[in-house]
């Protein structure tokens, strides 16, 4: 893992511990991430809204998108939700079941956040560069879900 990933996750790790509201938390680690890592250009939080089966749009850094309340199974997000699974789509004109929430964005990462093995949430992040996610990216953000998965 890179330096700025391993000082991210030192932030992050502070910011866990912090006491304060979780949607706070959620923002500030969106804010971090889209600042310091340049293909990083939207980064937001879905969170599971367990009784509709759907996904709620948490804190986010980026521009503004519609897309509020994402059904499970339903674009990359809502797949990533039902699987439990990342994934990464590196190059999103290629991906059947996408919801576009900009022209801009090239790419896509979403990981999921579980509580022992049930999902609760998940990290969206969206690239206006192409392929730009690695297995570093992968190990990165999900080092991040863990060390925020008690907080939900």
């Amino acid at each position: 893992m890179t330096s700025v990933f391993e000082t991210l996750l030192d932030e992050i790790e502070i910011l866990s511990r912090s006491g304060r509201d979780l949607p706070e938390i959620l923002s500030d680690v969106c804010k971090l991430l889209k600042d310091n890592v340049f293909h990083y250009d939207w980064v937001g939080f879905y969170i599971l809204d367990q009784q509709n089966s759907v996904l709620v749009l948490g804190p986010y850094c980026g521009k503004p998108t519609e897309h509020i309340i994402i059904p499970v199974g339903k674009g990359v997000c809502g797949q990533v939700a039902q699987s439990l699974k990342l994934k990464i789509v590196q190059d999103v004109s290629q991906e059947s079941n996408y919801i576009a929430c900009s022209l801009d964005v090239q790419s896509e990462i979403v990981v999921p956040v579980l509580i022992n093995g049930q999902f609760v949430a998940e990290i969206d992040i969206d690239s206006h560069s192409p392929a730009p996610f690695s297995v570093i990216d992968e190990n990165f953000l999900s080092a991040v879900c863990n060390l925020l998965s008690p907080l939900f």
